[in-house]
């Protein structure tokens, strides 16, 4: 009785026990994966970031382009207005023919210029607005993601205080328990979080798997620690009436020794009748030879 109470107590702290470390793991990976929620947004800023810096670097190169087309701009109208302030002094028609074209390419070149100035500065200015709206986007996007932090840092500060308060309590428990017991019991939860069910009608409440009866008996009994063969939780009984029945139907049909040795003395008793009867009738043989020999 003493013994049954005793396992009885290692239970029901393995119960509470059991409730202990699942809020423990669950805290633990909310506190691992709470970074994890930030990462879209983290993602997002890196990515502006970059489409930024690419950006940029398109704009420092139509900037150059814009200064380099300026100056040949200003090549072609210094060549263009030489050569008009060179047809009043010319003299000869060779003079004329030669600033004549020599205005024509200024022109050309001037206007071709002035034209690619106009889509250059045009592709340029758009550039500009985008960066523009890309940085109040990016601080937008810090802002936001610092306060997140904030936020989440916060949170996983409130995490750990409860989760320090759970090792507390798990400390004040575990001591008084089988440390190997425990060191299993913690494998369990951490992968089930569930570590300890009932047996009903003899199927473990863990995996749903139907124990072989002897086996069965034995949680039943509650004299030791048994882990279910199949998933490994820690199994207690969990009474029914039918189980109740089962159990001492089972005790009361005896072993097959007990059947052995009922065979054995029917077959003893068969053996003693059958003797007597071979004996009687060796009996009556010699009564029968007797008569026989007198009426001779």
């Amino acid at each position: 009785m003493e013994k049954t109470l005793e396992m009885n107590e290692v239970l029901e702290s393995l119960k509470k026990l059991q409730d202990i470390l699942a809020q423990k793991y669950a805290l633990k990976r909310k506190i691992e994966e709470a970074p994890k929620q930030l990462g879209s947004q983290e993602e997002l800023l890196s990515r502006l970031k970059k489409e930024y810096i690419e950006k940029n670097s398109k704009y420092e190169a139509l900037k150059e382009r814009i200064s380099e087309i300026k100056d040949h701009l200003e090549e072609a109208v210094k060549s263009r207005e030489a050569g008009e302030k060179g047809m009043d002094s010319i003299s000869t028609h060779r003079e004329y023919e030669i600033l004549d074209k020599q205005i024509a390419e200024a022109t050309e070149r001037e206007s071709a210029l002035r034209r690619e100035l106009q889509k250059v500065d045009g592709n340029f200015a758009e550039l500009n607005e985008n960066i523009k709206a890309d940085e109040n986007w990016i601080e937008l996007q810090e802002k936001e993601l610092n306060e997140a932090r904030a936020s989440l840092d916060k949170e996983t500060n409130s995490l750990r205080k409860e989760l320090s308060a759970l090792e507390k309590k798990e400390a004040a428990i575990a001591p008084g328990l089988d440390q190997e017991i425990v060191y299993k019991f913690q494998r369990i939860i951490q992968r089930n979080s569930e570590g300890i069910v009932a047996v009903k009608g003899g199927v473990c409440g863990g995996c749903h798997m139907i124990l072989p009866a002897q086996f069965a008996n034995e949680v039943h009994d509650g004299e030791k620690i048994l882990f279910c063969p199949y998933c490994s939780r820690i199994l207690f009984y969990q009474e029914t009436k039918e189980d109740e029945e089962e159990y001492f139907a089972m005790n009361d049909a005896g072993s097959l020794l007990d059947l052995d040795d009922e065979f054995d003395e029917d077959d003893e008793k068969e053996d003693e009748i059958e003797d007597d009867e071979f004996e009687k009738s060796e009996y009556d043989e010699e009564e029968e030879e007797e008569e026989s020999e007198e009426e001779d």
